[in-house]
């Protein structure tokens, strides 16, 4: 499942380089996660980074987009072209 960024969120932009998809953008109050761009940064991580570095625990799963491991792999192929 893609990752959302709560309201939790501090805006310090710390998640935003570590997403290898560029899935990541400031938004007016807080960052966002495009959902068609997120794949848990599977297969290039085994945990999703966005989550690892921030410092308030504001990006969660988001239960509105729930997807396969394999699913995810297909998604980043889509997205490089692969």
């Amino acid at each position: 499942m893609a990752y959302m960024i709560t309201e939790e969120c501090i805006n310090c932009g710390a998640c935003e380089p570590e997403c290898p998809n560029q899935a990541i953008t400031a938004g007016d109050e807080i960052y966002i996660i495009d959902p068609e761009k997120c794949t848990e940064c599977i297969p290039v991580y085994d945990e999703s980074q966005c989550a690892a570095v921030c410092p308030v625990d504001a990006c969660v799963p988001d239960p509105d987009h729930k997807e396969t491991r394999e699913e995810l792999e297909e998604k980043y192929k889509a997205i490089r072209g692969e």
